[in-house]
């Protein structure tokens, strides 16, 4: 049976690409980076891994992957928000967001799309 083994974001900027998200999963390089890949692992070795590779492709609009971040509820999602835009992520202007959405769309430095989730919502 498989199983999945990294999820993996482009990034034109590899080493910008790790420098946010180590900051903002608390992750670190599974090994030493190269300038164009680096595999990134939990600190605490419990989760997904993710891994940052170079590429020139357009970032989509509305990505057919991206990543769900999960917080605790709306109180612990409001502050990962802002955690997040101060690492460098930036807010997306969503045209699908649902009249009661539990999410907010999030872009790291890169571009690459990503959901702050409130799982109290259910």
């Amino acid at each position: 049976m498989l199983r999945v083994g990294s999820v993996v974001l482009g990034a034109a900027d590899v080493a910008r690409a790790q420098a946010f998200w180590t900051r903002a999963l608390g992750y670190v390089p599974r090994e030493a980076p190269e300038d164009d890949w680096v595999v990134l692992v939990p600190a605490d070795g419990t989760g997904p891994q993710v891994a940052l590779q170079r590429s020139a492709t357009e970032v989509q609009d509305h990505p057919r992957v991206h990543l769900d971040l999960y917080a605790g509820d709306a109180a612990d999602q409001a502050a990962e928000v802002e955690r997040l835009l101060a690492l460098g992520a930036r807010r997306v202007e969503w045209d699908s967001y649902p009249d009661d959405a539990d999410f907010v769309v999030l872009a790291d430095p890169e571009g690459n799309r990503f959901c702050v989730i409130d799982t109290a919502r259910g």
